[in-house]
């Protein structure tokens, strides 16, 4: 009798457990592995919303770059870097700063596009990534496309984020030719912030036009594909992106970065749905009314750096 219950009892557990998947497929997959599901106990790192903060978001800025010639490239970089020779672009406007958690989640919520950012569970040092003047990040190049066409905007060509950040000396980070260690929030000291800090935060990483964070902080998307040798055959005239590519440009240091990428002359790439802690963006447009003008934030950017650059000028 005893042997018959236990049969019993161990025959219900079997049919328990065969039962659990075809319960599963009647009420569907609610989820994939980088999806939030609807049913998990949600924190604000994982649900995409920013923690409660004191902090005022940052004011949104346009820098507006003068039209002319600028240095573009290097023979002190890769092999993609070369050869510098002098590009004239039109007059632009750039973002100061790069999109922040601020302002995407504003354009997340206005078009119902996705959030920037994984469940934390992915990423492990998304939950220090959330302040809302922290720079937007893992977000696609479609992703940035989408929120700088929802602002009036566009992502900056490859062109207009280097002179953005560069000026018209040639100079190999925005504060001139000599490297600062702790110039910019970079992976090569400890400078207090363990992922991106605050955009802005670090003010020697401001270019002679007063744009900011372009050596770190994150690398940034921008609207060319990638191609080796497109410094050589490329227009001296606001050289438009290659046709088509199987990458496209990622631009600027980050957090994480170090060694010989730290230059602003430094090219990456990277495939355009790729998502990552690392990497972030910011908007450009054409100048306001056909302007070739500078801003005034750009002109006193140059003047405070004027008088250093006979010891930034690479020998």
């Amino acid at each position: 009798m005893l042997e018959t219950k236990f049969k019993v009892a161990f025959l219900l557990v079997i049919l328990a457990f065969a039962a659990l998947p075809i319960m599963g497929i009647l009420r569907g997959t609610t989820s994939t592995p980088f999806e939030e599901s609807a049913s998990e106990p949600q924190d604000p790192a994982q649900s995409g919303a920013l923690p409660a903060s004191n902090e005022s978001p940052v004011q949104e800025e346009m820098i507006q770059i003068p039209a002319g010639l600028f240095l573009r490239g290097t023979d002190v970089g890769g092999f993609d870097e070369r050869p510098p020779r002098e590009i004239f672009l039109d007059a632009f406007q750039i973002d100061r700063y790069e999109v922040t958690n601020f302002q995407y989640a504003q354009f997340a919520s206005a078009v119902g596009h996705r959030k920037a950012g994984p469940p934390s569970r992915y990423a492990k040092n998304i939950a220090r990534m959330r302040g809302p003047n922290q720079p937007a990040v893992y977000v696609s190049w479609d992703d940035a496309a989408a929120y700088c066409q929802w602002k009036g905007k566009r992502l900056p060509t490859e062109a207009e984020w280097e002179k953005a950040m560069r000026g018209t000396d040639g100079r190999l980070w925005p504060w001139g030719n000599v490297e600062q260690l702790d110039g910019a929030n970079w992976a090569r000291v400890n400078d207090g912030y363990e992922a991106s800090a605050p955009v802005g935060t670090f003010k020697a990483d401001v270019s002679p036009y007063g744009v900011m964070d372009g050596a770190g902080n994150v690398m940034e998307w921008v609207e060319d594909w990638y191609s080796e040798g497109y410094y050589k055959g490329s227009s001296e005239k606001n050289p438009p992106s290659p046709e088509h590519g199987v990458y496209r440009v990622l631009r600027g240091g980050g957090y994480t970065t170090t060694g010989g990428d730290l230059r602003v002359t430094s090219r990456s790439k990277m495939v355009p749905d790729f998502r990552d802690e690392t990497i972030g963006f910011r908007c450009a447009m054409a100048a306001k009314n056909g302007a070739d003008g500078m801003s005034a934030q750009g002109e006193k950017a140059i003047g405070n750096q004027s008088s250093r650059e006979s010891e930034t000028r690479l020998k």
